[in-house]
């Protein structure tokens, strides 16, 4: 899949933005010229990096980089001029976004996607795992309800009823979780049926 990338800034300064995001490697970036505009292209389309020259011509462009910090999987980076750098930056860094200091040299611009990229790995890796934990957990809780239901319906121990679920799993080769599933099922439906 290509990464996308997205570029927001006033006309004036968006040709030497382009030339630095393409010699990094990315495709032709998409364009908006003011905060509005990237809002409705961020709402259509899933950037990689979104990079916003501040400032733009109907906002700042502070309150667009938190926004696509927030909402998009993407590495925001802010332009802003240097006297303005470590005031922005104490405002949108705890947010997830980059600041970069105009004027822009290619070197700091090339190490600062970089540092994007990176902490956007970082953060995808850790999505993964939070995902995955989830799961796991969802499992446990699942197997957890099928034992009880085990013990107060069918008279088994703790014990006889974590190894009937595993040992039926093994037979049926499916997951814990599936046999759990299919344990509350049939217990609800016998349920539903002495109803």
């Amino acid at each position: 899949m290509e990464e996308k990338v997205l570029i927001v800034s006033a006309e004036k300064n968006r040709a030497g933005l382009i030339q630095l995001v393409r010699e990094c490697g990315f495709p032709p970036p998409s364009v908006a010229g003011c905060g509005g505009d990237a809002r409705r292209l961020m709402l259509e389309t899933p950037y990689a990096l979104i990079l916003i020259n501040a400032p733009l011509p109907d906002e700042f462009g502070a309150d667009l980089a938190l926004g696509a910090a927030r909402g998009q999987d993407a590495g925001v980076v802010l332009v802003v001029r240097n006297e303005q750098a470590d005031e922005v930056s104490a405002w949108v860094e705890s947010g997830g976004v980059f600041v970069v200091e105009k004027p822009v040299s290619r070197q700091m611009f090339h190490r600062a996607l970089k540092l994007v990229e990176a902490a956007r790995h970082r953060m995808w890796a850790l999505r993964e795992e939070n995902a995955r934990l989830r799961l796991k957990l969802e499992e446990l809780r699942l197997v957890g309800r099928a034992k009880c239901l085990l013990i107060e319906r069918r008279g088994m121990t703790e014990q006889e009823a974590h190894r009937y679920i595993e040992k039926t799993a093994m037979d049926l080769r499916e997951t814990r979780r599936d046999v759990a599933q299919d344990i509350l099922r049939e217990e609800n439906a016998e349920e539903g049926a002495e109803r």
